[in-house]
């Protein structure tokens, strides 16, 4: 039984998979909202000034979550999966060492605040209009989304203290 239950780890692979898969449309549609605002930049009209700044922005974002998503098939394939040796794992970037589940959480919260704030500059350049106190809902969620990472992140007990302390 144990066996079998261990083998289940493999399954893993198939979210590693669609994560390294997502991250690949992320940078193409980065690549496309780039090239569309090259577009706009190389045939300009009256009204693409400010879209250029919100389609830079987009692409940008979309490059974001691509390369967290190469970070989650990375720690899903070599944290759940496979085990990789200390001496391998210490010659992984910084960035690309996740610790556990909990830390793929709190990255993925990180990433939706920075959509989040992403889409409301957006809009608002977009728009070009007086901000409503509708449109401030979207900002508000984005505090107290914040506000609940921050408290998640001080109830997370910290490194473990040094033997000379």
């Amino acid at each position: 039984m144990i066996h079998f239950i261990l083998s289940l780890r493999w399954v893993t692979l198939v979210a590693a998979l669609g994560a390294a898969l997502g991250a690949m449309l992320m940078f193409f549609e980065g690549c496309l909202k780039l090239a569309y605002a090259l577009k706009m930049v190389v045939q300009p009209s009256a009204d693409t000034e400010t879209l250029v700044i919100a389609t830079v922005m987009q692409a940008m974002d979309a490059f974001l979550f691509g390369l967290v998503l190469i970070v989650f098939a990375y720690a899903i394939t070599f944290g759940f999966a496979f085990r990789l040796p200390s001496g391998l794992r210490t010659k992984a970037p910084l960035w690309m060492r996740v610790e556990g589940l909990g830390e793929i959480k709190i990255t993925l919260i990180q990433v939706v605040l920075v959509y989040l704030v992403v889409d409301f500059v957006t809009a608002v350049v977009e728009l070009e209009t007086r901000i409503t106190w509708e449109m401030l809902v979207k900002p508000a969620a984005i505090v107290l989304i914040a506000g609940a990472l921050r408290l998640l992140g001080s109830a997370l007990p910290d490194d473990p203290p040094d033997s000379s302390e």
